[in-house]
């Protein structure tokens, strides 16, 4: 699984934030969803699931695809 997902982070193209222009990371939870999250400011998008091994990289882009539109939720200090 790690060598797909360096795969994954390769294929992936992510933008600066929308909000402050901080470093945008692709980040898998628990193996069952993605999302995109502000190193500086902590905006993220919304989690994207997925249920199988086929369903992972669609997922990943799907989230990538809404940080890059800029469909982005931004949360207070420490929410």
């Amino acid at each position: 699984m790690e060598d797909s997902k360096l795969d994954i982070f390769e294929r992936i193209d992510l933008q600066d934030c929308p909000y402050c222009d901080g470093p945008a990371m692709l980040e898998e939870e628990n193996g069952f969803c993605w999302y995109v999250i502000c190193g500086d400011c902590g905006s993220q998008t919304a989690e994207v699931t997925f249920k199988t091994e086929e369903e992972r990289l669609d997922a990943a882009e799907r989230a990538a695809h809404l940080w890059n539109i800029g469909k982005v939720m931004k949360t207070g200090v420490g929410e």
